[in-house]
């Protein structure tokens, strides 16, 4: 298969079932919301070492939110639901609560809700006020910089993780730019985020490892740098390889994401695009390039 000339392999992304929700973080300023958002969403590229995957979705204008001020939506992704409310507070609490101005809103309209702010209230220490608006409940929780305004419950529902697409191009600096080229696209699809520094992945990891204690290592199978010593996914003149994972609160945002960022990484000097999967064994969702890329391949 081949798009614009370039090679698009006939496999699949194998993804995962995930839980996720959107957080609304609003503010005074641009200043704060994205201070609070790149707080909120660090350290949560990979549930392997993190205990939770988030990014940023989009910006939203004071006519886009709640109280009026600029704000950001944030979405946020664990393997299992019970999870999903310890790793809410604990973000929530330290980065969002803790940043001047900032107040935090339930993005996401959902039948499954959890108790966020119903739990973090308790940081008023018997202080905090409830207040019910429009049937949704807040708590305004006394801080030291005037208030914290919380919405009760946020919305939670079954979403994609590990939705991927595998940039092989000739040399680094075009994987980067390629790679960038298809964030960049990636990042105007609703319900969707990238949750890697910049969305990128530049050491991208397998499901098993040589080492016991270990249970992922690099893809030997795509690192350029061995090719010779080991068996390779990669042909002579691949010098360069990246990935980029995206999270999606669908799966057809998260195959929409996929397809747009084909496209966009689609330039010269790739030499292939693919995705990665274990055979189908793992994952509940496989995203075959063919069909996402249906009728936009050459001929």
């Amino acid at each position: 298969m081949r798009y614009q000339g370039i090679e698009i392999e006939d496999t699949f992304a194998e993804a995962f079932t995930m839980y996720g929700t959107r957080v609304i973080v609003t503010a005074d300023n641009e200043k704060w919301v994205d201070t609070a958002a790149r707080e909120a969403t660090g350290f949560a590229t990979s549930i392997i070492e993190c205990g939770i995957e988030a990014g940023i979705e989009k910006k939203l204008s004071p006519a886009e939110t709640l109280d009026g001020r600029p704000g950001v939506s944030l979405l946020f992704f664990t393997m299992k639901e019970k999870s999903l409310l310890k790793e809410m507070r604990k973000r929530i609490g330290q980065t969002i609560m803790t940043a001047a101005t900032t107040a935090c809103f339930n993005g996401l309209d959902s039948e499954k809700m959890i108790k966020v702010g119903g739990n973090i209230r308790y940081f008023g220490d018997g202080f905090q006020i409830s207040k019910l608006y429009d049937e949704r409940r807040f708590w305004r929780i006394p801080i030291m910089g005037g208030e914290f305004l919380i919405e009760e419950s946020f919305g939670v529902q079954k979403g994609i993780g590990g939705g991927n697409i595998i940039i092989a191009a000739e040399d680094s600096k075009t994987a980067l730019n390629a790679a960038e080229n298809a964030v960049e696209a990636m990042r105007k699809v609703e319900g969707v985020v990238m949750p890697f520094p910049g969305g990128i992945v530049s050491s991208g990891s397998k499901v098993q490892s040589k080492y016991s204690f270990l249970n992922a290592a690099t893809n030997t199978n795509y690192c350029p740098t061995i090719k010779a010593q080991t068996e390779s996914n990669l042909s002579e003149n691949v010098g360069s390889v990246l990935e980029i994972v995206i999270d999606g609160l669908s799966v057809e945002a998260t195959a929409e994401a996929m397809r747009v960022g084909i496209k966009a990484a689609a330039v010269d000097g790739v030499v292939k695009i693919t995705a990665g999967n274990y055979g189908g064994d793992l994952g509940t969702e496989n995203f075959y390039l063919k069909e996402i890329l249906r009728g936009d391949l050459d001929g």
